[in-house]
């Protein structure tokens, strides 16, 4: 028999699909598993026979933490293995005020290839199911204690598993068990238009992230092959400005700073335009080596120079600081230890 996995279940879907008696059973056992028990017999106040019950009928996990690696700027990368072979890798990543954040995967590789990322070069494999994504989470607050944060800007593109998703924040964010606050969670796109369009109009309010790295359309289109048709950059920028006004939240556009390729006045000109009368902050992200691409990263005059201008069009620009790099753990880096 197929043991029920329980990271992907609500308090009422444990009681009914094991035809508990007491409702509150269920709510005890989702309030433990949000508590990242590695083991039933740390349910200890649930019965002996509910615990045996458990153990024959339903599992944790569906994965393992194969490898941790840390860097010395206090990044954890969790290289997770999956029921079936696939790896995913997870991070966590703290911040000069000591917040910690939960930076997730959603698939296994992805299938978007972006020129510029590691991940990219992988291929998709497969969806990861809201349960696998929940361990992830589960397994970070067992390295790391207590994190303040999640944002879904792992290995692959969230707008393709955007169910999984919304189950995975239904769960986390459940009063009965970790009760995280929507607030506290972001989704990073590479621009799929139809995906930010659904997002805004069925939810759940979160904020969102757009990966544009130029508004230069034939550049992007070479950096980022889903820059085309539905997902021009015309479309995108309606879809934005959509999400922003539907939800009443500012919208986040990251840009991946490539040497001598869109660091130029008139990339800067170009977003500056792009960013004219939406609702937008620009977050700024110095290319994080990847040996394997043709790029390479930008000095500091030439982030500057770029930041400066798009600062005195009176733009809200973020440099982003870099953490991670030493163990792939970076943006743009993840799978670069995947077996």
């Amino acid at each position: 028999m197929e043991k029920l996995v329980l990271t992907g279940l609500l308090p009422q879907e444990i009681t009914e699909k094991l035809n508990l008696s007491q409702s509150f059973r269920g709510k005890q056992i989702f309030k433990w598993i949000s508590t990242g028990v590695t083991s039933f017999d740390q349910m200890t106040n649930l019965s002996l026979e509910l615990r045996n019950e458990l153990k024959e009928k339903t599992m944790l996990r569906t994965s393992k933490v194969q490898d941790t690696l840390t860097d010395p700027d206090g990044t954890i990368k969790l290289v997770i293995l999956l029921n079936d072979g696939n790896c995913v890798e997870t991070v966590l990543l703290t911040d000069k005020e000591g917040r910690k954040t939960a930076c997730v995967s959603c698939q296994a590789g992805c299938a978007m290839k972006c020129a510029f990322c590691m991940t990219g070069t992988l291929g998709l494999s497969r969806n990861l199911t809201a349960a696998e994504i929940v361990e992830e989470f589960l397994y970070l607050e067992e390295a790391a204690g207590k994190l303040d944060n999640i944002v879904f800007m792992g290995m692959g593109e969230p707008m393709q598993n955007l169910e999984a998703i919304r189950r995975t924040i239904e769960i986390l964010c459940n009063k009965d068990g970790r009760a995280l606050s929507s607030k506290r969670i972001t989704l990073s796109t590479c621009g799929i238009v139809k995906g930010i369009y659904d997002l805004a109009d069925k939810g759940p309010a979160i904020r969102l992230a757009v990966s544009l790295t130029t508004a230069d359309p034939e550049l992007r289109q070479k950096l980022m092959p889903v820059s085309n048709g539905d997902n021009s950059l015309p479309e995108l920028k309606k879809a934005i400005d959509y999400y922003a006004q539907k939800s009443g939240k500012r919208v986040t556009l990251e840009a991946a700073l490539l040497h001598d390729t869109n660091t130029s006045l008139e990339s800067a000109q170009n977003l500056i335009e792009f960013a004219r009368g939406i609702d937008v902050n620009i977050n700024l992200i110095p290319w994080n080596p990847v040996q394997s691409l043709p790029f390479t990263e930008p000095g500091q005059s030439e982030i500057k120079k770029f930041t400066d201008v798009l600062e005195k069009a009176r733009l809200n620009v973020t440099l982003r600081t870099r953490r991670g790099r030493k163990i792939g753990g970076a943006c743009g880096q993840l799978g670069r230890t995947t077996k």
